[in-house]
């Protein structure tokens, strides 16, 4: 029953992103607004369908954390979970992913239509740069930036390799950073058809306002933001 739930739910999942994709791309003339606004549906209803078909609910903590201004989310990437849910998790953002996902048709144009910051993994010193000079207009422009600092999908119980393109850029724009750890990989896992029944939670850690960002060192709040992060993920389940 669980393997024929979880195949039920992935052809939906395909067809709604297929369908939000193209309304997402239609409604881009119109403004960033328009757009988001099928992002958004399209998050909802997919993790309607997952509680309905997959016995999986979500929830939400840490949200009196948020920060009044724009600032970098630094977040735990350990299945496609969160990538779906961050629409309704946080305020309008852009992502800084991998430029390869830009080459998915339909979802990699509606990313790139939306403003995505897709970077060239093989070439570090270019990314770094992409990362501060688009990263920083987003934020000044009101627009938070999500950001998966071990770059890939890590399994659960595993810590992946951080890299430091969130703080510097938080540093570089003097903004603050909203961490956040989760467990999806234990119901939705990395490269995993089967969905498993449970609850995934997505945990909005103390945010660290921009004077802390920068006054800290780089190596050492990125320590902190590895140690905080997985700590709380092995809490969770992750």
């Amino acid at each position: 029953m669980l393997l024929i739930r979880s195949a039920l739910f992935n052809l939906c999942f395909m067809a709604l992103t297929l369908l939000f994709s193209l309304l997402v791309m239609l409604f881009r003339p119109f403004g960033f607004s328009a757009s988001w606004v099928w992002a958004r549906m399209w998050s909802k209803l997919t993790f309607g369908l997952l509680r309905l078909l997959c016995g999986i609910r979500i929830v939400i903590e840490g949200r009196e954390h948020f920060p009044d201004e724009a600032c970098v989310v630094v977040a735990k990437h350990q299945s496609a979970a969160e990538t779906v849910a961050m629409p309704v998790l946080v305020p309008p953002y852009t992502w800084i992913l991998k430029r390869e996902l830009f080459y998915i048709p339909f979802f990699g144009w509606a990313l790139t239509l939306l403003g995505a910051i897709g970077i060239r993994r093989g070439s570090p010193r270019q990314a770094i740069k992409q990362v501060i000079t688009e990263g920083s207009r987003k934020l000044v422009e009101g627009m938070w930036v999500v950001i998966f600092p071990e770059g890939t999908r890590s399994s659960v119980g595993m810590t992946g390799d951080y890299q430091p393109g969130g703080v510097i850029l938080a540093q570089k724009a003097k903004s603050g950073i909203l961490p956040m750890a989760h467990n999806a990989g234990a119901l939705w896992p990395k490269r995993g058809f089967i969905k498993k029944p449970g609850t995934i939670t997505f945990r909005f850690l103390p945010y660290i306002p921009a004077e802390e960002v920068s006054f800290c060192k780089r190596a050492e709040l990125m320590k902190r933001l590895e140690q905080d992060i997985e700590s709380t993920t092995r809490k969770l389940g992750g």
